[in-house]
């Protein structure tokens, strides 16, 4: 890995891992104490998170266009800005309304700081070479509730979680500076006119209204990944416990599936070339498709369960990375943060809503109720492939010459 590549991943990594980590993965160390002192049910402050998913989707389209007028690296560290703004709000809520407005301000913190313009940033600095630095963020960005969590907890216990949000805002602020002046140059700056008009290369010929019709396959394929992926982890231990597996069993596969995420994750980078997204947004729809038809079969069984496990871990791994990828190989480098960033107000709706529905339909009808939700989700995210596949089928664009 040449140096600057190493030092872009390095500081995106790191502001991932603080960027998840003090937000997404807060309330699950302290969001039962907040709750408690601030006289709120855990359901009203573990819906904090919902409001910033929620707004941080419909700011999307708004960072987008901050990014194309600014740049990723100034969006990314006015991101981590107001963050550090929300966090520091939060450690001084003393009821419901303070509590609930700094999770809004980091709803627009994580729209400015998170995903979209940390991939957008990538893009702008390496152009359609982007897939294999944006796969070992998402590995990282995989790794942040192993970081946070233990963190939050040892802060928590000796300096109390008012103090630990405000070390969490001072880590956020200590990351503007790096983003400012520590990434290296976009390709367009450092390049001049040939890069930049390389990034403005199509990778497909593709009329209006095929580009139009290929953002819309797009945003179907990222809300059904969101729906399922995101919709049965949180009711994971309960829907193995219902298909048979022991108390034990279960805890020990929900561990098991963060590590084969991240484990396909790896291995979809390691493919290469050989692996386009659109080839391994299939693989994960076919295995999201038959992961859960194995609970119908399972009946307890630990092999049945092992292998849903493998298939469904493996998927979710896959499909986040196709869902940051697939607007690469349709648009090119120079409309990808807005593509991205639109995309992410219908994927963050779906993040918000999955678990919620999956709940409901596990509550009313079972297992065998889930199986056919996310069996039949699936297959609308694998027909949506194909159609992009057989959009894409013979339209290559010339390769751009740098």
């Amino acid at each position: 890995m040449r140096l600057d590549r190493l030092r872009l991943v390095a500081i995106l990594a790191a502001g991932q891992i603080v960027g998840w980590g003090t937000t997404f993965d807060m309330p699950g160390v302290l969001g039962r104490q907040i709750a408690a002192e601030l006289g709120m049910s855990n359901a009203l402050a573990f819906g904090g998170l919902t409001a910033m998913m929620l707004l941080g989707g419909f700011a999307g389209p708004w960072t987008g266009r901050l990014i194309e007028r600014h740049g990723a690296a100034r969006v990314l560290a006015a991101g981590a800005a107001t963050m550090a703004a929300g966090l520091l709000a939060m450690s001084l809520a003393q009821g419901v309304v303070f509590y609930y407005a700094a999770w809004l301000v980091m709803g627009i913190g994580g729209a400015l700081s998170l995903t979209v313009p940390c991939n957008a940033a990538v893009v702008e600095r390496e152009g359609a070479g982007a897939r294999r630095s944006i796969g070992i963020l998402m590995i990282f960005t995989g790794l942040s509730a192993a970081v946070a969590w233990p963190l939050w907890a040892l802060l928590e216990g000796a300096i109390g979680w008012r103090m630990a949000m405000l070390a969490a805002a001072g880590t956020q602020l200590a990351l503007c500076p790096l983003y400012l002046f520590a990434l290296p140059t976009p390709r367009d700056e450092d390049g001049g006119a040939a890069r930049a008009a390389a990034a403005a290369v199509e990778p497909l010929r593709l009329t209006q209204a095929q580009a139009r019709l290929a953002f819309l396959l797009i945003a179907l394929v990222s809300i059904v990944f969101s729906l399922v992926t995101t919709g049965l982890a949180p009711s994971l231990i309960a829907l193995l416990q219902m298909s048979g597996a022991s108390p034990a069993l279960a805890l020990e596969l929900g561990a098991l599936r963060s590590v084969l995420g991240i484990t396909a994750r790896l291995a979809d980078i390691l493919a290469g070339r050989f692996a386009t997204p659109l080839t391994s947004g299939l693989i994960a729809a076919a295995l999201l498709v038959g992961s859960p038809l194995l609970l119908l079969l399972a009946d307890g069984k630990a092999s049945l369960l092992y292998l849903f496990i493998a298939f469904y871990g493996f998927g979710s791994g896959i499909s986040a990375l196709t869902r940051a990828l697939l607007p690469l190989s349709f648009f090119s480098a120079s409309r990808y943060a807005r593509a991205a960033a639109n995309l992410s107000l219908p994927s963050n709706i779906a993040m918000a809503a999955g678990p919620l529905l999956v709940t409901m339909v596990l509550d009313s009808a079972g297992v065998a109720g889930v199986v056919v939700y996310a069996s039949g989700l699936a297959m609308l995210a694998l027909a949506a492939l194909a159609c992009l596949a057989v959009l894409a089928w013979r339209r290559p664009a010339e390769p751009a010459r740098v």
